[in-house]
């Protein structure tokens, strides 16, 4: 069950049981923080070889701060990995899912790195091509696209469209005639494998917004529907992506194996080869110490043996696979630096009490701890304490009481108001689900790299918010 969101009646100073009692409270835990992290020789955080403080006083808080030799060496080694993995078969791309954190910058990275782009709007669709992101390394997905969003993917020549629904396939045939050209679909396809994560991100059980239903029969009638449109539609694939902060391959076993049964019978009852499979992305990162993921290589093996044994046992060659790993590239990569304000101890009755440590953004830069119940870390960020660790809550500024980003941390007890705190792995989710909720102006994010800080997005300002205001 969860927690009540203002804690008043249902928690104490206790810490949870996953939190465990802190050696040294200023310590930096492997793990959670991007890899240029380190406490300069003024106890500050160092990023990319940029003080904290030097950030605060440039570009203010709060402030979304990206390694940017992270993100790349992260996403260098998924393709790396998964490359390897696969390497005795037909091989295997991965491809950003751009949902996760995207601007032009960014996507600038993922080419450079070499990997493919997945966007599921048009809006994410615009960012890539205003990169200069090559549109045959893009697949683009969406339970809802419009017919502009499918026409502006086709004309820009796309990987591939992920095809959602039954209804679809005949508004992207009627669209690719219309332009001349034969649409790469995929079949994004619903196993029923119910993911162990939240509800709202578990996206291959039957009773959700996503996918053509395979226990159903439905997924078997898209291909039977696009295989009669060869002049187009051409089949390149499957989809099947099971949901989202994935831990173990267990989850992926099980959808491979009932993709491939559908690859046989496709070859059984329409003498079709598919030859090739997108098993989504959804691998999850740690935000504290509940939390265990897995390598990308460990993964990548994992997944490699499973997708050979389930071909061997069904007479079918491995085919070409993908895999289009967000979180787990982006979140480790990015910090939130806040400034402390308002610092409330409130008594619970009896011996119980809860430290409210309220910073300069919330969830309007964060919205995920209300969203979905996640969890983070934070630390002292601009110094280093020698005050005894007390369990804190670090929330926002929003008039909401489940305005919440870290729900339970040790911090110093003697933290003030102006000191610098940072919540790690904030780089997925976080700024893509901001808001304006009480006009409050999205944070800047900005990028360190060698002692430099560059902005891939601006602060926005009360200018910004006017102007789409017509009154």
């Amino acid at each position: 069950m969860r927690a009540h969101e203002a804690g008043a009646l249902h928690g104490n100073d206790a810490a949870p049981t996953w939190l465990p009692y802190p050696a040294d409270v200023n310590a930096l835990l492997d793990g959670l923080w991007s890899r240029t992290t380190v406490r300069g020789v003024d106890g500050a955080l160092e990023v990319g070889g940029v003080s904290v403080h030097r950030i605060a006083e440039e570009v203010g808080t709060a402030v979304l701060v990206v390694d940017e030799l992270d993100f790349r060496a992260r996403a260098a080694r998924f393709r790396d990995a998964f490359a390897a993995a696969f390497a005795p078969y037909r091989g295997a791309h991965v491809f950003y899912a751009g949902k996760a954190f995207l601007c032009t910058e960014v996507a600038r990275w993922v080419d450079q790195e070499g990997l493919g782009m997945d966007v599921c709007t048009g809006g994410e669709l615009a960012v890539a091509l205003r990169a200069g992101f090559p549109a045959d390394r893009i697949a683009m997905h969406g339970n809802n696209k419009s017919d502009a969003e499918i026409r502006r993917g086709l004309k820009a020549g796309i990987a591939r469209l992920v095809v959602d629904s039954l209804e679809e396939i005949e508004r992207v045939s009627q669209i690719a005639e219309q332009l001349g050209v034969v649409a790469p679909v995929m079949l994004r396809v619903t196993t029923g494998v119910e993911a162990h994560t939240h509800e709202f991100i578990a996206t291959a059980h039957e009773d959700q917004k996503f996918g053509i239903s395979l226990p159903t029969g439905d997924a078997l009638e898209a291909v039977r529907r696009v295989l009669e449109r060869p002049a187009t539609l051409n089949l390149v694939g499957l989809h099947s992506h099971i949901g989202s902060q994935i831990f173990d391959v267990s989850g992926f076993e099980i959808a491979a194996r009932r993709v491939l049964r559908l690859v046989a019978e496709v070859r059984e009852r329409f003498g079709h080869t598919i030859d090739s499979l997108d098993l989504g992305g959804g691998f999850g990162v740690m935000y504290n110490t509940q939390h265990t993921p897995s390598s990308p290589e460990a993964l990548a093996q994992g997944i490699a043996q499973i997708v050979a044994m389930e071909c061997r046992d069904l007479g079918l060659e491995v085919p070409h696979l993908a895999f289009e790993p967000g979180r787990a590239i982006a979140g480790p990569s990015t910090q939130t630096l806040y400034t402390v304000g308002t610092i409330k101890d409130v008594h619970l009755g009896g011996p119980h009490h809860r430290v409210y440590v309220s910073v300069d953004g919330g969830m309007s830069d964060n919205v995920r701890t209300a969203l979905y119940d996640a969890d983070y870390s934070a630390l002292l960020a601009g110094r280093v304490s020698n005050a005894e660790p007390t369990v804190a809550r670090v929330v926002g500024k929003h008039c909401e009481s489940g305005d919440i980003v870290v729900k339970d941390e040790y911090l110093p007890a003697d933290l003030r108001r102006g000191d610098l705190i940072s919540v790690p792995v904030t780089g997925a989710y976080c700024y893509s689900l901001s808001s304006n909720y009480n006009h409050v102006p999205r944070p800047a994010v900005v990028a360190v790299r060698d002692g430099e800080i560059r902005t891939l997005l601006r602060r926005e300002t009360e200018d910004d918010l006017m102007a789409l205001d017509v009154g």
